[in-house]
């Protein structure tokens, strides 16, 4: 898999922004076929930075309801990220 098709979009909320602060952990939205090994090559590709670990957690959609009609937002594959200690990732 292409580097660019493994890993989708940083996830930037309040606790993956407090992850990185504290303990140098950043998320990402990856593809759900991916495994961590690919995860890992394609962040230190991407971004020049040297992979530690790789935790990755599969999420599952949430029911949502427009009046009558029901239906889910889709699954999808989180990974989270540890750096080696001095290395960042800009996200701005």
């Amino acid at each position: 898999m292409n580097a660019h098709t493994v890993v989708k979009s940083p996830i930037i909320t309040e606790k993956s922004t407090d992850l990185t602060g504290k303990y140098n952990k950043y998320s990402f939205v990856v593809d759900e076929r991916a495994n961590k090994i690919e995860v890992r090559k394609a962040i230190e590709d991407l971004f020049k930075v040297k992979v530690v670990k790789v935790n990755t957690v599969r999420m599952r959609g949430k029911q949502r309801r427009v009046r009558f009609h029901q239906g889910k937002t889709p699954d999808w594959k989180k990974a989270i990220v540890t750096l080696k200690a001095g290395d960042k990732i800009d996200l701005a």
